[in-house]
């Protein structure tokens, strides 16, 4: 049973309900072996690859790089989160 169906029948879920697959913890394992400061250098330099892509007049592939800024810096944030907290 869900645990939303649960919670609706007045029962307590407790975090030991819901554990992370195996895919997940193994995915976990090997980023959290990544420096932190590897996901803000990836970040400076694609801002850096896209800035250089602008001058080059190359104003689409500039964008489509930049776009990477947000979701490799969030990358680092659920890393850093995982490495903090753990999965489970």
């Amino acid at each position: 049973m869900g645990a939303t169906a649960e919670m609706l029948r007045g029962n307590r879920v407790t975090p030991h309900d819901h554990r992370e697959g195996t895919i997940t913890s193994t995915i976990e394992n090997y980023t959290s072996m990544v420096p932190s400061g590897t996901y803000l250098s990836l970040a400076i330099g694609s801002i850096g690859v896209a800035a250089g892509l602008h001058l080059l007049g190359r104003k689409n592939d500039a964008q489509f790089v930049g776009m990477w800024v947000p979701t490799i810096l969030l990358l680092g944030v659920y890393n850093k989160m995982v490495k903090l907290h753990g999965s489970d």
